[in-house]
């Protein structure tokens, strides 16, 4: 599972590689990557059924992770989980295909390097509000799963708990 998380240099040059493969393949039409980003703090059934979504739309699908610091200069008290096993986690999935931890508010740098064909967003993101939005040539804001949150599940163990 670990081999799937690498950092942004190490992704550059596997991008690099696929590309080159592509297009040099006989069947070369079509392929696509998939990028997404996020937090991930208490990875859910939403977060599965969304990242399932965005890798359908493409052949390859980059997820990068916000860095714990990262997390903390967006939301109080977060991270729960930690960066490195929010990353795990997710390298677990079938649907990922390479997992990256940025520590950037954004992921516009991340965006820039890997120049993917698709951005993919959650539903709760305007297109137009997405960063990177303006270099990808292919944005979509998924449907929101309702009544699948981080928060929400932090809210039902606080009550239930406290």
């Amino acid at each position: 599972m670990t081999n799937k998380i690498h950092p942004l240099n190490e992704l550059v040059r596997i991008i690099a590689e696929f590309r080159a493969s592509v297009n040099n393949s006989v069947n070369n039409k079509g392929k696509k990557l998939v990028f997404t980003n996020g937090c991930f703090d208490i990875i859910h059934a939403g977060h599965v059924q969304y990242l399932q979504e965005a890798r359908a739309l493409g052949d390859m699908l980059i997820v990068a992770v916000n860095s714990d610091d990262s997390v903390r200069r967006l939301k109080p008290r977060r991270p729960i989980v930690t960066q490195a096993e929010r990353a795990l986690v997710l390298s677990a999935l079938a649907a990922v295909d390479y997992v990256l931890i940025f520590d950037e508010d954004t992921p516009i740098e991340v965006i820039s390097a890997l120049r993917p064909d698709i951005l993919v967003k959650g539903g709760d993101w305007r297109k137009e509000d997405i960063v990177g939005s303006s270099i990808v040539p292919d944005v979509y804001s998924l449907p929101y799963v309702a009544g699948m949150s981080t928060t929400g599940i932090i809210n039902k163990i606080l009550e239930a708990y406290s």
